[in-house]
This record gives structure tokens, C-alpha cells and sequence, in this order.
């Protein structure tokens, strides 16, 4: 166990420190350098089988071409590239299917969502998250697309997600299997322990950390000083310069240093448990440069009531990247390079011994018996020509034995056949899945049968890595929630802070679909859709119509698909337009009518007005000049007169009002003026 004389103590200052190994002394930094060194070798040793096997597919894969000496030197030495192909053949599926458009990431509403709140954050963290993969991590799709390709080889693949400091954003490493070393036989990487990461690190690199007080002020060490870092060689390191075709570089100034970035847990506050931390150290003299904890809140810490330390939630960076599970239990999948391993070994040496049969056959060679009279030398011959010598025909041929080889053997290459056709059947990589024919008169049913069934093997291992391109969204949707700014950035005109990320991080998967693998499955399913939500409002027209445009792979769909709810109407028909030329010249008719009837109804108050004001004048002429009863009957007939005038002026004043509304309901495209004017004129 790790005795150590600093007790280190948890608290915010603690887990905050940049670097704690400036708080121990340097016997405790050798004791924890060893530490580290002894649990580091023991991983190596424990898959030290898997890597000799993957050493070999990685040879097979790349086709690299080892010296042979047997049957004799320069013999045939082809390799055949079966693993090449089906690692291929699944890459090409896989990059375009996994991949899809600009924008990989989105979010998932769950639960009720009335007002549209959700809907609008879900979109905004998908595309900001996009963003950030696809253009400010400039090289997550190049190393997306450098796995697809190594893990189906390899079976293993690991992707390192962090918050980068220096450039402050998110990054999302590949880490090839050989370069993480870790327990063979842990069951999975949140119980994996200890877990290191191989890292080259240059002169300028190491300098710089030492200088921003990241690693410890190592430029007085003897092997920070020597001119010439002696370069750390493994046998897996010694295969990978042999696959390449470079040999082991002679110390320089060059040569990069070898950092061992390992994740473990230590006790350093001696209280029994082993805390999470990262421990970085130089690999040839085991010094420890940067000890930091895995872990970023004192919230992480569960403690009972005592105040004791109970666990505490580590930081887990890494996100293994999965092909087939390994039947014997351990931690590193498989791939075609452990399946088809063998069978690619047993092809090579097929075909190299029927061309070494050809080779033999094809040479002139044999024993020349003593009877056989020929002058030394070289006899060359060319067509038409016939060579001289002293011998009969009879002993000639009783002196010459050739060698006793037989052509290249027809059952080997039977053999040959069936090893192929098996490592077809179990990459997937058979005629059918690769475009070729399958033969003339195939129903069309057959054939799109045999392809599902082909793309099943695929279908599976798309699951696999959909779920660890989940995990390693969720580690960066957890990550943006710790480090943006609380005020937030602006992206694509608005505002987006940390307080979008403090939700669900299980809400956040790829917008890729891994039970859809073949473009053409997707065209189908796109278009039964489109049958489907015709004449039915339940479905959202716009977003069929962007599945269907998606599956067509047609760029720009913003530009190019506006939106059902941005179409002005339809301009109406001809036998429509004609209608309505009628009707307006009907309304222009009575309209007219209806302005004229006015007028007249004017016209005649404005005469009813005047002949009221005539006669009340001579109504006072006539109660001037009044004298006895027949006088004033004479004024009361005046009076009733002028009161029925009066209220026939009355009657005409609405009509015209009456009218006058009806042509202003005319002018705004009223249906009740027509009644209305049939009442005036029968008025």
C-alpha cells in the first residue's frame, strides 16, 4: 500500500489546484512515480495476448510483407487483403450512415411541452453542440472518420472528451486502443481503476506546461537536459514502425518525450479511500509532472453525517468505441482482425504455394544424364531454330530427366474458394452488399431481401457505436453545463448560456438512425411516410417534407424548402376570375342605380325643404292679414300641411342614410346591400 508522509486535504482549494505535486516532497513524488510506474507494467502484461493479436491483423490489414527464406529466398509473399476489404466495406457504410448532414447532435423533448419552451432550447443545444463538433473542433470528423476505419480492425477504439483550457472549448480526441492501457479483464471502463494514456510530447510542448505552471519545473533533471531523449521502444511500437516502413529514429533533440497520463484513484488524504485523480509522469525516469484531481465540485463528494468521505463521482473522460463484444470476457472488443486473422493467414499461404507450383512449372530445370554428348554453355533458342549436338535422339532423351513437378494443384485452389467465401460470410463483404450482380432474372424481392439480411451484421455493430457516440455527447452536453459562461456566447442570433445545459444530458443523441443503414431503405421509408400524412392534418407537413428532401440528400433545404406556412394562396382559376368580372360589373351596375336613387331622394328633400319654408311665409301672411274663423281654419290646413311635408322629409332622410350605408357596404364587399336596397326603392 502507498505510504505517503503529505496528507493532502479535500476541499475547494484542493480540487482547483492546477498542479498538486508542488505539495509533496520529492521522496513522496518517487514513491507515487513507482507507484503509478508498477500498475502501469501490470496492464501492459495483462494484454500482452490481445496486442500480439492485433499486431498481427494490423500487419495483415495494411498488407505488409515479411521476409521469407522458405521454400526458398524470394519466394512468393502476397497478401491477400481480406481484412482491407471487409474494414472497407464497413467504413463505407458506416461514415455516411452515422454521419449525416452538418448537424449530428440533437436534443430530445420529454414531457409535455404547451408553449413551445423545450422545443426552442432542444433545437438551439442541438445546433450550438453541432457547431461545436463539426466547426470548432476542427478535427472531430477527420478523427471520426480515422475510427471508423481502425476499429473494425482493431475492435477497439477510445474517444477522450475534455474541456481544453488553452484554447477553451471542448475537445474530442481519438485515442487508438494501443495507445490507452488498461486492466484486460476489468468489466467496464467506469470499473477500470487505472487507466493510462500514452502521449509523445515534444521539447516546446513540455516547456510550455513548465512554464504555465501545468508541470512541475523539471528543466534541471538530467533527462529534461540531455540533447537527446532516448525514444521509448516496445515491441508494439517496433510492428508499427515495421508497418509504415520506418525504422526506430537515433536520439535528437527531436525526439519526443514519452508522458504516461494516468487515471487512478489514490489516498492522499490517508483516510481510506482512494480519491479519483490524473497523474502525468515522464516514462523513462518515472517523474511526476502534474498530479490533479478527476473530479470538478466539492458536490461530487458524498459524505455521512460524520463528515467521512463515502465515494466520490470521478470525472470519466474516456468513451470506448465498441465493434463485437470478445466471447472471453475481456475489456477490449474484437475485429475482423481477430476474426478473420487465421483465415487471412491460411489464404496467403494458399496462394503462395500455387504460385510457387506455377514458378516450378513454369522454370526449365532437371538432371543431365553423362550418355547426352552437348557442348557446355548456354543454348539459347528462338522459334524456327534448331540446335546441333552429338548425341542421338535416343540418347538424348534416355540423359535428360526433367524435374518430376507437377502443375499448380487444382484442389488448392477449390480450397482457396471456400477460405474466401467463408471470410465473406463473416465480414459481410459477399457480392451483394459490395454492388456487385447477383446474377440475371433476380426478382427485385430477392434481392432487396438478400441485402437486409446482409446489412443485419452491420445493423448490430451501428447500435454499438450510436450508444458510445451517445455517451460521448452526453460527456460534452456535461461539460458545457461546467464551463461556459454563466452570461453566455452568442451563436446564430441568440444567446446561449450554461443554464441550457443544466438539464437531462440523456436528452442529447445522435440525429443519426442505426436501424436505417442503406440509402435506399431510407428513400422507402421517407416515401411510405409521404403517402401516409397526404390529406391528413395530423401530420406535420414540413417535416415530412425535410425527411423526404433529407433522404434525396438534397444540400440547402432552408433554401430550398420554405415552409407550407410561407406559400401565398393559389391564384384562383380562370372560370373564377370570369365570375367575378361579372359580379364586379353587376355591383358597378347597382351601384350606380343606388347612387342615382340617392340623388333623386336629395333632390326631391331639398324641393320638400324649400316648399316648407314657402309655405310657412304665407302662413305668416295669411296670421297677419287673419281676421275671424275662417282665417284660422286657413292656418291649421297650413300647418297640417307643412307637418305631413315634414315627415315625409323625415322618411326620405333615412332612405338616403339606409342608402348610403348600403353603398359603403357595397365598397367593403358586404352580402347584405342587396336587401337593403330593394327596401329603399320599395320604401
Amino acid at each position: 500500500m502507498l505510504k505517503l508522509d503529505t496528507k493532502i486535504t479535500l476541499n475547494k482549494d484542493t480540487i482547483d489546484s492546477p498542479n498538486l505535486a508542488e505539495r509533496f516532497s520529492e521522496e513522496d513524488l518517487r514513491k507515487l512515480g513507482e507507484h503509478c510506474w508498477e500498475h502501469y507494467n501490470a496492464d501492459l502484461q495483462s494484454r500482452e495476448p490481445w496486442l500480439r493479436r492485433n499486431t498481427a491483423a494490423l500487419d495483415l490489414a495494411m498488407q505488409v510483407q515479411k521476409d521469407k527464406t522458405f521454400p526458398w529466398p524470394n519466394a512468393a509473399n502476397v497478401a491477400f487483403p481480406l481484412i482491407t476489404i471487409a474494414a472497407l466495406q464497413f467504413h463505407s457504410r458506416a461514415y455516411p450512415a452515422i454521419l449525416q448532414g452538418n448537424e449530428p447532435v440533437q436534443m430530445r423533448v420529454q414531457g409535455p411541452d404547451p408553449q413551445g419552451d423545450k422545443t426552442a432550447r432542444a433545437e438551439k443545444v442541438g445546433k450550438y453542440m453541432s457547431w461545436q463538433l463539426m466547426e470548432q473542433d476542427e478535427d472531430w470528423e477527420e478523427q471520426l472518420d480515422r475510427a471508423l476505419l481502425y476499429v473494425p480492425i482493431v475492435g477497439t477504439g477510445f474517444k477522450k472528451t475534455y474541456w481544453d483550457g488553452g484554447k477553451e472549448c471542448n475537445q474530442s480526441d481519438f485515442v487508438p486502443a494501443v495507445d490507452l492501457v488498461l486492466d484486460y479483464w476489468a468489466r467496464s471502463m467506469s470499473d477500470c481503476t487505472t487507466k493510462t494514456h500514452v502521449i509523445p510530447m515534444s521539447r516546446n510542448t513540455m516547456h510550455a506546461r513548465i512554464m504555465e505552471k501545468v508541470f512541475c519545473d523539471v528543466r534541471e533533471e538530467g533527462w529534461y537536459t540531455s540533447d537527446a531523449p532516448q525514444p521509448s521502444e516496445t515491441a508494439a511500437s517496433a510492428a508499427r514502425d515495421n508497418r509504415v516502413g520506418v525504422t526506430t529514429p537515433q536520439p535528437s533533440s527531436a525526439t519526443p518525450f514519452i508522458c504516461l497520463e494516468q487515471h487512478c484513484s489514490l489516498d492522499l488524504d490517508q483516510d481510506g479511500y482512494a480519491e479519483p485523480y490524473i497523474v502525468t509522469l515522464e516514462a523513462d525516469s518515472h517523474t511526476v509532472l502534474r498530479i490533479v484531481c478527476r473530479f470538478d465540485r466539492e458536490a461530487d463528494i458524498e459524505r455521512n453525517k460524520k463528515g467521512e468521505v463515502i465515494r466520490i463521482h470521478g470525472t470519466e473522460h474516456f468513451t470506448k468505441i465498441p465493434f463485437l463484444p470478445s466471447p472471453d470476457g475481456g475489456i477490449m472488443d474484437i475485429g475482423f482482425g481477430t476474426l478473420l486473422g487465421p483465415l487471412n493467414e491460411s489464404v496467403n499461404s494458399t496462394i503462395n504455394q500455387l504460385l510457387d507450383a506455377g514458378t516450378l512449372a513454369n522454370t526449365a530445370g532437371g538432371f543431365l544424364g553423362r550418355g547426352a554428348k552437348i557442348r557446355g554453355g548456354v543454348y539459347n533458342f528462338s522459334p524456327f531454330q534448331w540446335n546441333r549436338v552429338d548425341s542421338t535422339g535416343d540418347d538424348l532423351k534416355k540423359s535428360i530427366l526433367p524435374l518430376p513437378i507437377r502443375e499448380p494443384s487444382n484442389v488448392l485452389f477449390q480450397l482457396l474458394s471456400l477460405l474466401i467465401n467463408y471470410t465473406e460470410k463473416i465480414s459481410g463483404a459477399v457480392d451483394v452488399m459490395t454492388g456487385g450482380n447477383p446474377g440475371q432474372n433476380t426478382p427485385a424481392s430477392s434481392f432487396q431481401g438478400m441485402v437486409d439480411q446482409g446489412q443485419k451484421v452491420y445493423a448490430a455493430i451501428f447500435k454499438r457505436i450510436w450508444r458510445s457516440m451517445k455517451e460521448e455527447f452526453k460527456k460534452l452536453y456535461l461539460l458545457n453545463g461546467r464551463f461556459l459562461p454563466a452570461e453566455g456566447v452568442d451563436f446564430a442570433d441568440q444567446k446561449i448560456s450554461k443554464q441550457d445545459f443544466l438539464g437531462n444530458p440523456g436528452s442529447v443523441v445522435p440525429v443519426a438512425d442505426p436501424n436505417v443503414l442503406s440509402d435506399q431503405a431510407k428513400l422507402m421509408q421517407a416515401q411510405a411516410l409521404l403517402g401516409l400524412s397526404k390529406g391528413n392534418p395530423a401530420y406535420d407537413q414540413d417535416a415530412v417534407q425535410v425527411l423526404m428532401l433529407q433522404a434525396l440528400k438534397i444540400p440547402n433545404i432552408e433554401q430550398v424548402y420554405k415552409g407550407i406556412k410561407n406559400v401565398p394562396p393559389p391564384p384562383p382559376s380562370e372560370k373564377i376570375q370570369v365570375e367575378n368580372l361579372k359580379l364586379q360589373g353587376k355591383a358597378a351596375d347597382r351601384d350606380a342605380k343606388l347612387k342615382q336613387f340617392i340623388a333623386s331622394l336629395m333632390e326631391q328633400r331639398r324641393l320638400n325643404e324649400a316648399k316648407i319654408v314657402e309655405m310657412y311665409a304665407q302662413a305668416a301672411l295669411l296670421e297677419a292679414e287673419a281676421g275671424g274663423v275662417e282665417s284660422a281654419n286657413k292656418i291649421a290646413a297650413f300647418q297640417s300641411i307643412i307637418d305631413a311635408m315634414k315627415t315625409h322629409n323625415d322618411m326620405m332622410l333615412n332612405q338616403i342614410q339606409l342608402a348610403q350605408q348600403q353603398a359603403g357596404d357595397q365598397a367593403n364587399g358586404g352580402d347584405q346591400g342587396g336587401g337593403s336596397g330593394g327596401n329603399v326603392q320599395g320604401g
